[in-house]
């Protein structure tokens, strides 16, 4: 069973953290899937990871670029993984189903902070993850754009050790408030 990682945006954009990220990916040897909300997102996304850097960029796919298979990132918008990822980015609302937390060594959602909606998609995500067996590990962002692991939580009945996406974690309440140890916020176990 994979791990299901959570990282809340708040200092930082989607276009700012995501090629980092995915870079560490490449650099231990992983395939990536980028699974957008939208086409749109998926053409920006697209555009950017080709010029994220003045001396480098992502090696990456799409649909209509052909040889999906080989490339090292694939973006879509839909549910197709046809480069056999090892690794499920999930971005703009985009969600996993059940079972693709099994089929990935890590399924990462990257989610805006200040936006309501996708912080409460994101609690939802934490509990499919959990009930589907997975270990779930919430990372919010530093001011500095640094991560700090704020909680972890095994699957439904294992010893979580903090809240869930938008909720209080080791460091304290979240944007949201404070839900039990172990629940997204506002949530029991």
């Amino acid at each position: 069973m994979g791990e299901a990682l959570f990282y809340h945006l708040t200092a930082r954009t989607l276009e700012a953290a995501a090629p980092e990220m995915l870079e560490k990916c490449l650099e231990r040897g992983w395939r990536v899937t980028v699974r957008a909300g939208s086409p749109e997102r998926v053409a920006a996304l697209n555009a950017h990871l080709w010029t994220w850097r003045d001396e480098a960029f992502l090696p990456h796919g799409e649909a209509g670029d052909g040889f999906a298979a080989r490339q090292p990132i694939y973006l879509t918008a839909g549910p197709e993984t046809p480069n056999a990822p090892d690794v499920l980015f999930l971005v703009d609302g985009a969600q996993a189903q059940a079972a693709e937390f099994a089929a990935f060594l890590r399924v990462a959602t990257l989610f805006d902070g200040h936006d309501a909606a996708a912080v409460a998609q994101a609690r939802d995500q934490w509990r499919r993850a959990r009930d589907a067996g997975c270990a779930c590990i919430y990372w919010a962002q530093r001011e500095d754009g640094a991560w700090v692991k704020q909680a972890e939580a095994g699957p439904t009945g294992a010893g979580p050790t903090g809240a869930g996406p938008g909720g209080a974690g080791p460091g304290g309440a979240g944007p949201t408030g404070a839900g039990p140890t172990g629940a997204g916020p506002g949530e029991t176990e």
